[in-house]
């Protein structure tokens, strides 16, 4: 089934974004330039592996996980969540 995300995704709108990462607390100048920013987000999937890289001009990011376990991440902007 995650087989069908497998790919290259480009962002096209960012309908209510501003609110989402508000909602978030994500702070104000992040939240401005990320509004901006039409990331590529690369999804690969290997066994029960996902790696998602996610590539903008804002920041570039990877994080790997592996389906059905908790993990660790530290989102684009360093928030530290699980």
């Amino acid at each position: 089934m995650v087989d069908a995300f497998a790919g290259t995704w480009k962002l096209v709108d960012t309908a209510n974004f501003d609110e989402y990462m508000k909602a978030l607390g994500v702070g104000f100048a992040t939240r401005q330039m990320a509004g901006f920013t039409k990331p590529t987000t690369i999804i690969e999937v290997e066994g029960d592996k996902i790696t998602l890289k996610t590539q903008s001009t804002f920041k570039n990011t990877e994080i790997s996980f592996k389906l059905g376990e908790e993990f660790d991440e530290t989102t684009a902007d360093d928030r530290h969540v699980k």
